[in-house]
């Protein structure tokens, strides 16, 4: 009994130091992730992804035209805001992360991994980490890892990034992310993923998106598999995008090869085929679009409605006799 009691204190002592040196009300956040930039378009990114309940509001910070941070383990979230500020201020990544641990009582259980607008890295594994942890830095990228079920992760995530470098930027981190699950990933198994990416430079105009990507998934039993969704969703709306500024432009060759490629993604989609039969319509291709959108109708007869509000807002020209082809059921 003697020894059961020395052993439960022992460990009750051990947590209270943790939890002091922590500050218990952090996030235990451990996890994988990784920071990066496109040496050719200076966009930089973070993807991560754990056991744990909405890891992109916790892990995951990124500005544009300053850099991206990735604060786990047990996880300091102030690194995430102050690092940021401290790269805006001129400091380069190595320097942000001296600062921040310089002052942190628990620094040998936080993880942290940074890369500024230059493409400088940092990166930073306390030794008091659980494990398996470690990190790889590489070139204008650095894989971080804790609480893993083998040692592999991050050489595993570093080769696919690496391997990778023909794909976008949003693309690669995903892959790396995937190779760390297929190596067995976080011990516990695996609950949300975050993905996010900014522009090289800032436009200085607060109502401009500078955010390429932002996607997180906060409770999933395949937050990976999801996050991979949500990435060809994004891509294929960025088609339909493009087909919208072709039609502006009346462009109609490039607008109907951009939203044929957002409807070969999602053939099912029933927004991406409406919209192309508008501007089919509007392009007075009127038998084309009464087969696309009778389709649509006997799937959902709300599109048919919307046929009918069209032409008082400007967004189908047509004439009264073809405005009647298109409302046929």
């Amino acid at each position: 009994m003697k020894k059961l009691f020395y052993l439960m204190t022992f460990c009750l002592t051990s947590w209270a130091s943790v939890a002091q040196k922590t500050q218990h009300k952090e996030a235990f956040a451990h996890t994988f992730s990784i920071v990066a930039r496109d040496p050719k378009t200076g966009d930089m990114a973070v993807g991560v992804q754990s056991h744990w309940f909405s890891v992109g509001t916790t892990v995951s910070w990124a500005e544009a035209g300053v850099g991206a941070i990735a604060t786990q383990s047990f996880v300091n979230k102030s690194f995430g805001i102050r690092g940021l500020t401290l790269l805006k201020e001129g400091k380069n990544a190595q320097d942000v992360l001296d600062i921040l641990l310089s002052d942190d009582q628990g620094k040998e259980v936080r993880q942290v991994g940074i890369v500024d607008a230059k493409g400088n890295v940092a990166v930073h594994t306390g030794k008091n980490c659980v494990d398996y942890a470690g990190h790889v830095k590489g070139t204008q990228f650095s894989v971080q890892s804790n609480m893993m079920l083998t040692d592999k992760v991050p050489a595993a995530m570093a080769k696919a990034f690496e391997s990778s470098a023909n794909l976008p930027l949003a693309e690669r981190v995903l892959k790396a992310m995937e190779a760390a699950q297929a190596v067995g990933g976080d011990i516990r198994g695996k609950q949300s993923a975050a993905l996010l990416v900014v522009n090289a430079t800032d436009t200085g105009k607060p109502w401009d998106d500078n955010h390429k990507v932002d996607l997180r998934v906060d409770d999933h039993i395949l937050p990976l598999v999801e996050l991979a969704r949500l990435l060809k969703v994004q891509r294929a709306y960025e088609h339909m995008n493009e087909g919208d500024l072709a039609v502006e432009k009346n462009d109609m060759k490039k607008a109907m090869e951009e939203y044929g490629a957002a409807m070969k993604m999602f053939p099912n989609n029933l927004e991406m085929q409406y919209w192309t039969a508008i501007a089919l319509a509007n392009s007075h291709e009127i038998k084309k679009a009464v087969t696309m959108l009778k389709k649509i109708y006997s799937k959902d007869m709300n599109w048919l409605e919307m046929t009918k509000r069209l032409p008082k807002v400007g967004l189908l020209t047509v004439s009264d006799a073809e405005l009647k082809q298109l409302v046929l059921r």
